[in-house]
């Protein structure tokens, strides 16, 4: 299991974030909805805006079919470029315990 990890350190406006949810509501949620291999993500936003989304995949290889579909998107009408920067910083780190209501599972050693 791998997950991705972007950041956005840098405080977003209004506008910003409203670009930024129309994006992922009507973009890029429905082009990594067929993805094999996407488990789950979480976006995680501060009151400034800056935050994070964590995006949990089965393999290293999905976290790429994911980062495709969406790169292979093309910007609806009224979207504004200007608007959607992209993350600061982007990483995808192997997970080493996943643990939920069942139980903690070992996911073995990073290579």
């Amino acid at each position: 299991m791998y997950a991705n990890i972007l950041w956005f350190d840098q405080p977003r406006t209004a506008t910003e974030l409203a670009a930024v949810d129309f994006a992922r509501a009507n973009r890029i949620n429905p082009a990594v909805a067929e993805v094999p291999g996407l488990l789950d993500y979480y976006e995680l936003r501060r009151a400034d805006g800056s935050g994070m989304v964590i995006g949990i995949a089965e393999t290293e290889e999905a976290l790429h079919a994911v980062r495709a579909a969406v790169l292979a998107t093309e910007l609806l009408p009224g979207e504004d470029p200007a608007l959607l920067p992209g993350p600061d910083r982007v990483e995808n780190i192997p997970v080493l315990t996943h643990h939920d209501r069942d139980g903690i599972y070992a996911m073995g050693t990073p290579s």
